[in-house]
């Protein structure tokens, strides 16, 4: 019995030391698996990433012309008004002028006056070369016979032969120069002539260019004042704009200013006219507002059913980059070393390496790696200072897009932002004045109140 209870003891001591060892074992396994530190991965994938800005924009006409009339007088008939649709040459008025009338009638009959002083030298000079032609050939005779029979002739008879051939030579010249005076007398008249017949035309108004009458300044019976002078603030008769095409303005911040290009494409929503289109940059200031902080940039837009009206405004889109099927990361991967941009990679086995990485378009919540990175490569978002190099971790991956567009807004356009503010108010303040999406400056667009956005627009999810 006692052999019997030796051996039972002994087999319990090492049944007791045999599940000691084995607890102490666990707990030092439990211990070392709570000394490696967990962090957040992402993996890097291959998207598409762009960066857009929005801005408010605002049509205005491709031509806007004052027109006046070159000459003053009463207004006898005017043709158009506000509205109308006008072509290239069209009468837009008449005026009365009587004393230009009279002017021209004067011209007129100075001009037939020196044309008659023109035939009249003509005939002048048929008459002197006639004279001269019978004197010169009766010189010629009497100069021949004398040769023939020395004495015949006197000599005083020869001399006076020859002074009258030469007279009347003279007398062809003084005609030809009369002629030539003639001339220039009617060439005078015409002119005078043409110049009355210009200013004459000028009552009669017509349009310079097609477009619309936006504005009427006269009516009927009116004195009009001749606008000559450019400093002068008589007031024109209509005011035409080029309505059919259009410049679209837009105020690109100085800090996108580089981006822009000849050609580049635009997305364009008109809200008010229900209308959207794609233009290009046609041209740019190429200069800075020292106010606004922004360079005006202009696309031309056809219009020729007008139904998009001048001081319309459009909410732009324009692309500033865009990268395809290319390497991207969350934001948060990125770490600033200095000046060099890192990323804490976790290798096959779990171990940190900081990589430095080159960037390229950066949106709200993903950044383009143009090199250094490979898709499939784990990279730790957020709390990147705790790692060391090489140090091992245990990683939590966290589900993340793999394309955005970055969308950066200088102000939107939003047209029910007056109904959509009331509605927020209340009743009691409807009646109240609110600022809404038409709050735009005379010398640029401004987004107001209740424009969309405030400095910066990122989208909720992948695009």
């Amino acid at each position: 019995m006692r052999k019997k209870a030796l051996v039972f003891a002994a087999v319990s001591f090492c049944m007791m030391s045999i599940i000691s060892a084995c607890h102490t074992g666990s707990d030092v396994s439990d211990a070392k698996a709570a000394a490696i530190p967990a962090a957040r991965v992402a993996i890097a994938q291959r998207g598409d990433i762009s960066h857009v800005l929005t801005l408010a924009a605002q049509f205005q006409p491709y031509q806007v012309v004052d027109v006046h009339p070159k000459v003053s007088g009463y207004m006898k008939q005017i043709n158009v008004d506000i509205g109308d649709i006008v072509r290239q040459g069209q009468t837009l008025a008449v005026l009365e002028v009587p004393e230009l009338k009279a002017e021209l009638q004067q011209s007129v009959f100075r001009l037939e006056q020196t044309k008659e002083e023109i035939t009249q030298a003509q005939h002048e000079i048929n008459r002197a070369e006639a004279t001269h032609s019978a004197l010169h050939s009766a010189y010629e005779r009497l100069e021949e016979a004398a040769k023939g029979h020395p004495g015949l002739i006197a000599q005083q008879e020869l001399d006076d032969a020859q002074a009258k051939d030469l007279s009347s030579e003279s007398q062809v010249d003084a005609a030809k120069a009369a002629m030539a005076a003639a001339k220039q007398h009617t060439g005078a008249a015409e002119a005078d002539n043409q110049r009355v017949q210009a200013l004459h035309d000028y009552t009669t108004v017509q349009a310079p260019i097609a477009g619309v009458v936006v504005w009427r300044f006269a009516d009927t019976g009116a004195l009009i004042q001749g606008g000559t002078n450019s400093n002068s603030q008589d007031l024109p008769i209509v005011r035409i704009s080029q309505s059919t095409l259009l410049r679209l303005r837009i105020p690109v911040p100085e800090s996108d200013v580089q981006y822009v290009r000849d050609g580049d494409a635009l997305e364009v929503r008109v809200d008010a006219a229900s209308r959207s289109f794609t233009g290009k940059i046609v041209r740019f200031t190429r200069d800075v507002n020292f106010e606004t902080r922004t360079m005006e940039t202009e696309i031309d837009v056809q219009n020729q059913d007008l139904k998009i009206s001048p001081g319309m405004y459009a909410n732009t889109m324009l692309r500033l980059g865009h990268s395809e099927n290319v390497v991207t990361v969350p934001i948060e991967a990125l770490v600033l070393n200095g000046k060099q941009r890192v990323v804490y990679v976790v290798d096959s086995t779990n171990r940190v390496h900081p990589c430095p990485v080159e960037v390229c378009i950066q949106g709200s919540k993903l950044v383009e790696i143009r090199s250094g990175l490979h898709p499939g490569d784990r990279v730790i978002v957020g709390g990147q200072e705790k790692y060391q190099e090489n140090e091992e971790i245990n990683p939590e991956v966290q589900s993340t897009q793999a394309s955005e567009t970055f969308q950066e807004t200088g102000g939107m356009i939003d047209l029910k932002g007056e109904e959509n503010v009331a509605s927020q108010a209340g009743p009691e303040a409807s009646n109240e004045p609110q600022a809404n999406g038409r709050g735009v400056d005379n010398d640029r667009t401004k987004p107001s109140a209740s424009a969309v956005g405030a400095t910066k627009e990122h989208p909720g999810g992948p695009h």
